[in-house]
């Protein structure tokens, strides 16, 4: 399939707290990196950073809130970058005061290692002031 110059895949998709409509969310990401003939590689940092993205606002960002209550996941894909951004509705965090998870005395908390991922993997990852909102931003490897 040709993709030409400009073009976009964006939507704004709304996720519950259920492992199949995460899936669907991921599913949705990955159609939008494959319409772009993302590498096998880049579709695996992507989608597991989206994951652990979800994953964490639902487990702590919405840890006092229903468990129906749904996360904001809007993605905007073209041939060069996906921007997506994971939006939860709970009060927010600093995220510099999540514990680096390679450091020796935090080696076997399980704190910290989704967003030391995300960063690995993404070539942004933003949280706004209130730290509910992540954007994250990938961009597509030259030789990719």
């Amino acid at each position: 399939m040709a993709v030409h110059q400009g073009e976009h895949d964006r939507a704004v998709l709304t996720v519950v707290n259920d492992p199949s409509a995460i899936e669907r969310a991921e599913d949705r990401v990955v159609e939008a990196l494959a319409r772009f003939n993302y590498s096998r590689a880049s579709v695996f940092a992507i989608r597991l950073s989206l994951h652990e993205a979800v994953s964490n606002g639902f487990r702590h960002g919405h840890r006092s809130l229903p468990s129906a209550t749904p996360i904001s996941v809007a993605f905007d894909a073209s041939a060069e970058t996906i921007e997506i951004t994971v939006e939860d509705q709970g009060p927010g965090f600093d995220p510099s005061s999540i514990p680096d998870p390679t450091l020796e005395e935090n080696l076997e908390r399980g704190s910290g290692r989704g967003l030391l991922l995300i960063r690995a993997y993404m070539s942004a990852a933003e949280y706004n002031t209130k730290g509910n909102k992540l954007r994250m931003v990938y961009r597509r490897p030259a030789d990719a």
